[in-house]
């Protein structure tokens, strides 16, 4: 608690609470302009069918040219108006008022949240007198107004809620998570249900940042059946999803593809219960029927995805360690088998493969990355990759490995920063391209998704790290392989700096860093940068790095200083587990 220092006004933030409903209420006769602005900007709150209510605010032009579903614009509050500011237009006799706030993302038509560096928004509503119904009088009517929606991040919480789609890596037979935002409740426009507003946004494809990278099972056109606006699950907890003619000659692997693809992202909806799925061709008839352990066990990126998590560590001697965390009281550390494990190099940070037998680890120094067996004692191999920085900070950043068996590690020389790809941990290594190192930007550290389709960057530029995330690039010609990371995207822009980083699952990450003027805090970040009112973790001072498993029973685990490795279970606050200890990890 601070003991000095000035009282400050501080606006309160509402989290949004989705049981919560606002009910639009139509303008009453003879409202003033006030009244018209006011009762729009809180229609658009509603979930009155088709905006209708909202739709009698405008002029009949407005009202048929008005599209909400076009956009969305996300504010930090719900836009405000300044009475003093509210000006006069004395050649077409209406009012114009402008609208205020501050600016923190969009949602565009495919529903991809899109975050942005706060800013100061501006717009305005225009109202103007038309004749009323009855033809006896006027009434004001608003007939220009900003696109889509504008909303409050409350309300915008409120009214809608992320969903995972799954897609496949190009190539491959691993899905891959693409975050959008559904309504919470049935949607307005195309009076859906929230199991049909899914389905259909899966069908219509990825979000056009993820698509160079994945491909999907639906063919090209593949709708639901005409006039299929509620989905619902039978008694033994079977989905039956009805399509239009272009699944009706699908193969069945294919068809099992499709049906992958609904059943994990319908996984995580909490609103319905899925154990099948079972595609219907035009006519009715069953395409084909696949269970949700079947798509898990087949489909997932990771393999054995029901096993226990178990962290590991570097303790004070420079050795790798194993800790079961899974009981109540956390076990021993025990050394890993092999090199690692007895001191024959000291370490400085590792990355342990997804199948839990190789390690990767760069040395103390930071000059080599060298990989060894946590199987057998063999002998360590020469380093896969290493660094002329002159100091440890500007070489070897923490390795990782993605879900194909490939080691990823950025070299910070300040001379010349690069990223690496090792193929299978032990192949020749890859130069990564990267256009958008240039102009002293330098990778403090990543980490690469399960998938091995993005990769999670903390870039320093400007004296400011930031969380990036980039979509990866791969190319076969003659032989070689071609890797690259594209398209970087500011995850997390409220945060001013970012420490570290880690997933925490298909799509979300664990994130540690502060906001501007703020304290350090440890906080849930969605891969296309958006967040919750539940997202921030309980506080822990001092984080140098942070682990999270990729699934939701095993603990997040932290290096926090001179508490040493800590651990942070479900419902739970940090417990200490080793007081001698650094760079925690979980495979990948």
């Amino acid at each position: 608690m601070p003991d000095s220092g000035d009282v400050q006004i501080v606006k309160a933030s509402n989290p949004g609470d989705s049981q919560v409903r606002v009910y639009a209420v139509a303008p009453r006769e003879n409202a003033d302009p006030d009244e018209i602005v006011d009762g729009f900007l809180e229609a658009m709150t509603s979930d009155d069918p088709g905006f209708a209510t909202a739709r009698k605010y405008l002029t009949r032009d407005a009202a048929r040219n008005w599209k909400p579903e076009e956009s969305i614009t996300v504010l930090t509050n719900a836009p405000g108006r300044d009475q003093a500011v509210r000006m006069a237009d004395p050649e077409s006799k209406g009012r114009t008022f402008p609208l205020s706030g501050r600016q923190i993302a969009t949602v565009d038509a495919s529903r991809a949240y899109q975050p942005k560096t706060p800013a100061d928004y501006h717009q305005s509503i225009h109202v103007v007198q038309q004749p009323s119904a009855d033809g006896k009088g006027k009434e004001w009517r608003i007939d220009s107004l900003p696109k889509g929606l504008v909303l409050g991040e409350a309300d915008f919480l409120r009214n809608y809620r992320s969903v995972n789609k799954y897609y496949f890596a190009s190539g491959e037979n691993w899905v891959v998570a693409d975050p959008v935002y559904i309504r919470q409740r049935q949607d307005p426009v195309t009076r859906m249900d929230p199991v049909t507003q899914t389905v259909k946004a899966l069908l219509e494809g990825p979000t056009g940042w993820l698509e160079p990278a994945v491909d999907s099972r639906f063919p090209t056109g593949t709708e639901l059946r005409e006039g299929v606006t509620t989905l619902v699950t039978d008694d033994q907890s079977t989905l039956k999803v009805p399509l239009n003619r272009k699944a009706d000659l699908v193969s069945t692997p294919a068809c099992k593809g499709m049906a992958a693809q609904l059943l994990f992202t319908l996984g995580d909806l909490t609103s319905v219960r899925v154990e099948q799925v079972e595609i219907q061709g035009s006519n009715g008839q069953r395409l084909c029927l696949l269970g949700k352990g079947q798509a898990r066990d087949e489909f997932s990126p990771v393999r054995n995805p029901g096993r226990v998590e178990n962290p590991y560590f570097v303790d004070d001697d420079g050795k790798l360690m194993s800790l079961s965390v899974d009981g109540r009281q956390p076990d021993r550390p025990v050394a890993v088998p092999g090199p690692f494990g007895k001191g024959v190099v000291a370490l400085g940070s590792v990355a342990v493969d997804r199948e839990e037998s190789h390690a990767a680890a760069v040395l103390q120094e930071g000059r080599e990355l060298r990989v060894g067996s946590l199987t057998t004692d063999e002998e360590l191999p020469a380093p896969v990759v290493t660094s002329a920085g002159l100091r440890p900070e500007d070489r070897l950043s923490a390795p990782s490995w993605d879900g194909r068996g490939d080691l990823w590690v950025a070299d910070r020389n300040r001379a010349k920063p690069r990223l690496w790809m090792v193929p299978g941990g032990q192949g020749e290594r890859i130069e990564v391209g990267t256009p958008w190192l240039r102009d002293g930007a330098r990778v403090e550290s990543l980490r690469v998704s399960a998938d091995g389709v993005r990769i999670a960057l903390l870039v320093t530029k400007d004296d400011r790290t930031t969380l990036q995330i980039g979509r990866i690039e791969r190319t076969f010609a003659e032989g070689r392989q071609t890797v690259a990371v594209t398209d970087l995207e500011d995850a997390a822009p409220r945060l001013e700096s970012v420490t570290a980083v880690s997933w925490a699952g298909p799509s979300r990450l664990v994130v540690v860093g502060t906001e501007a003027g703020g304290v350090q805090q440890v906080r849930y970040v969605q891969t296309d940068g958006s967040t919750s009112a539940t997202s921030v973790l309980p506080g822990l001072n001092g984080v140098d790095a942070v682990a999270a498993p990729y699934g939701e029973q095993a603990p997040v685990v932290a290096d926090s200083g001179s508490d040493g490795i800590v651990r942070l279970g479900p419902g739970a606050n940090w417990q200490p587990v080793v007081k001698a200890g650094g760079s925690p990890v979980y495979p990948g």
